[in-house]
């Protein structure tokens, strides 16, 4: 190597260079939505380096994701000891990171400041002692941020502070190492080097003695052993990693220097500056120099802190890098990350009790993929749910894609469970969802004997689907429809939804926890005998177990698709009342899930003073939601179980739960079964005398409230 510098003239350092892999700022975007939030505190971190090992290329100070500390690690201003062990080609060096909140706070920044108060922090460590127990020390570094999280882009600035010594560092001489040496000498250098660098204690160690003893023997030393050197008669070059590729040395030399000059007041220094080719020392790419240091007495006093330099420039101009990963990053990656924004910065302020991890685990099955079923499904992702599975048995009707928010006129003709599950895929790619055709068994519908296996193969595949499932969103057309969903997820005890729509107005409800739920013991059942009557109404609380769809009812579910008109057959909704209906469902589920007591929480009213709602972070949780367009007006209204439901109540429970299959199938066959068989005929012949009206109910009823 040439090297360009005559004796007298002032020394020149190579600056440090900077380098962030994808990782660090993929990490750091991490933290900064599920730990940091609004938190601006500095943040130790870690960079890396190594001495150069290339003619052509300086090695730079690297950034990588393990520099930050994780989600669940104590922040802490020494090096973690894993970073301190072992890689060679990562030496680790302290730094500090400034993440602002907004861009104006990072131009906002008064980095002189800065600067001045991490160089301060080097000078206290010279004084104190700190750089022989850890020399790293002296290459503290700093590093400003923004990050643009919905952009996935980053601004930055790095400083690497060095003291500025006054007068000025002068070249005494400065040759390659292998011109200044013996030959002995620089064999002796290099086996010395290579041993210090495949150390794992001492290859993180950036600063240190070369004491050259008489007979040419070269040993590599700490630098709290200078003393000890010095005794011995050695000659001493004070060594340090270099990374700059320059005939002239590299940054870190500059506060080695202060330090020499502090600790042990020289002022002639020789110093190494060693590189590496391919691993291995390389002496004749490695420094040799002589530096003569004069500084002022104001530096032997701790207090007087001396100016600093440090901050790196860019492309020759002293301001920020930019950099953007949104292009550069895997599309589904990027819509991961983009869905899950808005969640967590629903964590920063407004709900920072909000668990995210239970909602994306839990799996939602959606009976009925229609206007309502297709709201739910958007808004389930909206939520943060990963695993969803869709299950119709209609087309796409060339009417729907108006209405239903997963069609266009492309998907005429298809299935909609299929069409919707590949809407969901196209929409957000990491979604896990299913979509399954079948057509759910109802009340009222006899079967013909020769349809009876195929029928039968579907409540069981029904039943299957339930117990595999966390959630089920009745969302079918029909009232009989939602019978034998009811059921099974009573019997299982599933969270189980129901919504639906009249002309203008909606009902979304929470089923109550099955008759059975507090019975852990299976092999009771069957033991059980009157008492269950009562015991049914209430759940392992201890409380009034909760209604479900057709605990208000006292007839049971029947056909109530034969003689309909057009208006009829088809969803007559006002537009826009699907979308707030569907809200209501997701949002009462995303409830349900936070609190502490799930598909047992008590029922909560609107502006009721009784309401525990602090406990629950999404606010109350009502059994049941009533609106109305028209009126502008929204209720919360609580239907308790009732113990001739034809759905939920222990009677039915308990028979299917004995005779399985057969029991749905006599259902299906002959509703009336259902009415005897829960006590409803009984019911309403003891009610004869008083003249009560059974009827189903004009088109302004209830039972008309739901989604075709």
């Amino acid at each position: 190597m040439v090297v360009d510098a005559e004796e007298g003239t002032l020394l020149k350092f190579a600056p440090f260079q900077s380098r962030v892999d994808e990782g660090f700022w993929h990490r750091l975007s991490s933290l900064k939505l599920n730990k940091l939030r609004l938190d601006e505190s500095p943040m130790p971190i870690t960079g890396f380096f190594a001495p150069c090992s290339h003619k052509q290329v300086p090695s730079r100070l690297t950034l990588l994701a393990e520099s930050l500390p994780s989600e669940d690690q104590k922040q802490s201003s020494s090096l973690p000891a894993t970073l301190n062990q072992g890689n060679r080609n990562r030496c680790p060096v302290p730094g500090i990171l400034y993440n602002t909140n907004t861009l104006e706070g990072f131009n906002a920044i008064d980095r002189v400041s800065l600067l001045e108060t991490e160089a301060k922090k080097i000078w206290d460590d010279i004084h104190n002692g700190k750089v022989e127990e850890s020399s790293s020390v002296l290459l503290r570094f700093m590093v400003i941020s923004f990050a643009e999280l919905k952009k996935w882009s980053f601004c930055y600035w790095f400083a690497f502070p060095a003291l500025m010594l006054d007068p000025a560092a002068r070249v005494v001489s400065l040759r390659s190492a292998s011109q200044c040496l013996s030959l002995e000498q620089a064999e002796s250098l290099s086996s010395a080097c290579n041993e210090w660098r495949n150390t794992s204690s001492t290859t993180g160690v950036p600063f240190f003695l070369v004491c050259i003893a008489s007979d040419s023997h070269v040993t590599l030393r700490h630098l709290a052993d200078w003393e000890a050197c010095m005794d011995d008669g050695q000659k001493v070059l004070f060594g340090f990693y270099d990374p700059c590729n320059v005939p002239y040395p590299g940054w870190p030399l500059r506060n080695y220097l202060a330090y020499i000059c502090i600790r042990w007041g020289l002022e002639k220094v020789h110093f190494l500056c060693y590189r590496e080719t391919r691993g291995f020392a390389d002496l004749g790419f490695s420094l040799i120099g002589e530096a003569s240091i004069s500084v002022s007495p104001e530096w032997k006093t701790r207090d007087c802190t001396p100016k600093a330099v440090g901050w790196e420039v860019n492309k020759g101009n002293a301001k920020p890098n930019f950099i953007s990963l949104a292009k550069a990053m895997d599309p589904t990656s990027l819509a991961i990350s983009s869905a899950d924004l808005n969640l967590k910065l629903m964590k920063w302020r407004a709900v920072p009790d909000l668990n995210l991890s239970i909602l994306s685990a839990t799996r939602c099955l959606i009976l009925g993929a229609g206007t309502l079923g297709c709201e739910v499904a958007r808004l389930l992702m909206a939520w943060g749910f990963r695993k969803i599975t869709m299950l119709d048995s209609g087309k796409v009707a060339i009417s729907n894609p108006l209405r239903q928010s997963l069609y266009t006129l492309d998907d005429c003709g298809e299935f909609k469970a299929i069409a919707a599950v590949r809407s969901l895929n196209r929409i957000f790619p990491a979604v896990e969802a299913e979509g399954i055709v079948m057509a759910i068994p109802m009340p009222g519908h006899p079967v013909p004997e020769q349809e009876e296996q195929s029928v039968l193969e579907d409540c069981k595949r029904l039943h299957d689907l339930v117990e595999c499932h966390d959630v089920i969103f009745l969302l079918t057309d029909t009232r009989e429809s939602r019978w034998l969903p009811t059921l099974l997820c009573s019997s299982a005890n599933k969270i189980a939804i129901t919504a639906a729509l009249g002309f203008e107005s909606f009902v979304v409800m929470r089923h109550g926890a099955g008759p059975l739920s507090m019975i852990k013991d299976s092999g009771a059942l069957s033991s059980l005998s009157a008492e269950m009557h009562n015991l049914s109404l209430t759940n392992r609380m201890g409380k009034q177990r909760l209604g479900c769809y057709f605990c208000n009812d006292v007839v049971a579910p029947v056909d109530s698709t034969a003689n309909r008109t057009l208006d009829q057959q088809c969803t007559v909704a006002l537009p826009g009342l699907a979308s707030i209906t569907s809200g209501y469902a997701v949002k009462l589920l995303a409830g349900i899930l936070q609190d502490r007591l799930g598909i047992f929480a008590d029922a909560e009213f609107a502006n009721s003073a009784n309401n525990p709602s602090s406990e629950n972070c999404l606010g109350i949780l009502p059994h049941q939601i009533r609106g109305s367009l028209s009126q502008m007006s929204m209720i919360t209204l609580v239907g308790h179980a009732s113990s001739s439901c034809t759905g939920c109540s222990s009677t039915v429970i308990l028979e299917y739960q004995k005779r399985g299959l057969d029991f749905v199938l006599q259902a299906i066959n002959t509703p009336m079964y259902l009415e005897d068989r829960t006590g409803l005929t009984e019911l309403k012949k003891s009610a004869d005398s008083f003249n009560l009206d059974w009827e189903v109910g004009t088109d302004d009823a209830e039972d008309d409230c739901v989604e075709i």
